[in-house]
């Protein structure tokens, strides 16, 4: 996943245009001391990120667009199929004692389950305080019996960009969402295939890295 960053030469163009527009790519390799050839890609590069804006025989105009709103929609371009994460998974006869076990080794805070290879629910610590709590015994009694069932999952597919994710992850008070595939299965129903993980520790790693480089 490439990260885009003026570097401080592009950043002194746009400081350059702010104040005299509109400027020619002429004027504005004057005052850098470089040739207009120089100047081309970093010109070009803020163009195309809609910083700038280039008018024939007139010149460069700021769009009005900020770092941080440029940002954000390059955001919104970043697929969740770029930063998803294993999912930890399990059929729907796992008992809830070796579910547990699964969560805690893999230092998860969701595991979704599966029945035939499709997804049919997930279940949360919450799910497994809650069954512990009770008077049952959780070495016989199968994951399938606590679980939170479809239609009831909330998901994203390949297409979404991690913003959707994170929308949904708010708007549903979730920790993690299975990224998820749409196959038609033999009988000829829909099914949910999950091939991946977006959860709030990623998305908060991707933010760390954008905010790194």
């Amino acid at each position: 996943m490439a990260i885009i960053q003026l570097s401080k030469r592009q950043m002194e163009i746009l400081d350059i245009v702010k104040e005299n527009q509109p400027i020619t790519s002429e004027h504005i390799a004057d005052r850098i001391n470089l040739t207009r050839a120089t100047l081309r890609p970093d010109l070009t590069i803020l163009t195309m990120m809609g910083i700038l804006e280039a008018r024939p025989k007139v010149g460069y105009y700021y769009s009005g667009k900020s770092l941080i709103s440029v940002m954000g929609s390059f955001i919104k371009n970043i697929s969740v199929m770029d930063v998803k994460s294993i999912p930890v998974v399990v059929s729907e006869d796992t008992t809830v004692y070796d579910a547990i076990v699964t969560m805690f080794l893999e230092d998860t805070g969701n595991i979704y389950v599966q029945n035939k290879g499709y997804l049919s629910g997930v279940v949360s610590r919450k799910d497994f305080i809650k069954i512990t709590l009770g008077n049952h015994d959780i070495k016989t009694l199968p994951v399938a019996m606590i679980m939170t069932r479809m239609p009831n999952i909330v998901y994203c597919e390949p297409g979404e960009s991690i913003f959707d994710a994170a929308v949904k992850i708010i708007d549903h008070q979730v920790d993690s969402l299975p990224v998820v595939e749409k196959v038609n299965d033999n009988d000829g129903s829909e099914k949910l295939k999950v091939i991946g993980k977006i959860s709030k520790t990623t998305i908060t790693k991707m933010m760390v890295k954008i905010g790194n480089d």
